[in-house]
């Protein structure tokens, strides 16, 4: 075997493992959190305004957990109300994993 060659095999080597360790990270991907007032909501999608400029759509799913404020389902969810809403950054369309509501507050 030529150096190359073995040069050739421990690159290959050397991707295939930094490919391997990146695939957990994808798989457990950081949840965020993003807070506003609901501006819409439907079964199928809740539009919340962080009242900076930023307006962000979320989606629903089978797992979503509500809490807060005394709302325990997605249904529940009127506008107005103020959020937080757990998503993952790699998702698209975002979904909400959890949405906990907020106490009132003052525009």
């Amino acid at each position: 075997m030529t150096s190359l060659n073995r040069r050739g095999i421990v690159i290959g080597l050397a991707s295939l493992v930094a490919g391997l360790l990146m695939v957990p990270t994808w798989a457990t991907a950081q949840m965020r959190e993003f807070t506003g007032r609901i501006d819409r909501v439907s079964k199928k999608k809740m539009i919340v305004d962080n009242r900076m400029g930023d307006k962000v759509s979320f989606v629903p799913i089978d797992t979503t957990e509500v809490s807060g404020e005394g709302k325990e389902k997605w249904k529940d969810l009127k506008r107005k109300d103020w959020v937080t809403v757990s998503w993952k950054m790699v998702d698209k369309p975002r979904k909400a994993y959890k949405v906990q509501v907020l106490p009132p507050r003052e525009d």
